[in-house]
């Protein structure tokens, strides 16, 4: 009987530690991230920005996967590989004060002005096949994640991305 309570006890506890591990490894998101093009060669299209009128992304030559394109509130890491064969891609977090908006973009420089539309972070340029990782703690709201080397956004870089309550 002793054997059988005390195996019964060890089960127990070792269950509970289980789960109170899995608890914790819930409460991060990890999001997996591609940066992709279809090659240096080929013509980027311009007028893919997030909230562009008459916005088709057929046309986009080049964009941002992620998975999952939800998360929970709280610290998100995001593992960003650049899966471009020739060509330089970065990832940022952008908080969209207002979802449906335009980011502010400077039209002389080709990119979003990073100091006005709310930059949470950035895995910096990444050179072809390379990998970064980025950890944020994240409210709850509307998000893009968007590679901003000049031409890149304007040419459809970028994923809407959520994080709820």
């Amino acid at each position: 009987m002793k054997t059988v309570l005390r195996k019964a006890t060890f089960g127990l506890a070792a269950a509970m530690l289980m789960a109170s591990h899995a608890g914790a490894a819930q409460a991060d998101a990890l999001v997996q991230v591609s940066l992709w093009d279809k090659g240096a060669s080929t013509e980027m299209p311009m007028g893919l920005a997030y909230a562009a009128p008459g916005l088709n992304l057929a046309k986009a030559t080049m964009g941002i996967k992620a998975l999952p394109s939800v998360v929970k509130a709280g610290e998100v890491t995001f593992n960003v590989k650049n899966d471009s064969k020739d060509t330089v891609h970065e990832m940022i977090v952008m908080y969209l004060a207002d979802p449906g908006k335009p980011l502010p973009y400077l039209e002389a420089e080709n990119r979003v002005d990073e100091d006005k539309a709310g930059d949470k972070g950035e895995v910096s340029e990444l050179d072809p096949g390379k990998s970064g990782t980025l950890t944020v703690e994240l409210k709850a709201g509307k998000y893009l994640l968007i590679c901003n080397v000049p031409g890149h956004y304007g040419a459809g870089m970028w994923a809407e991305f959520t994080v709820e309550p």
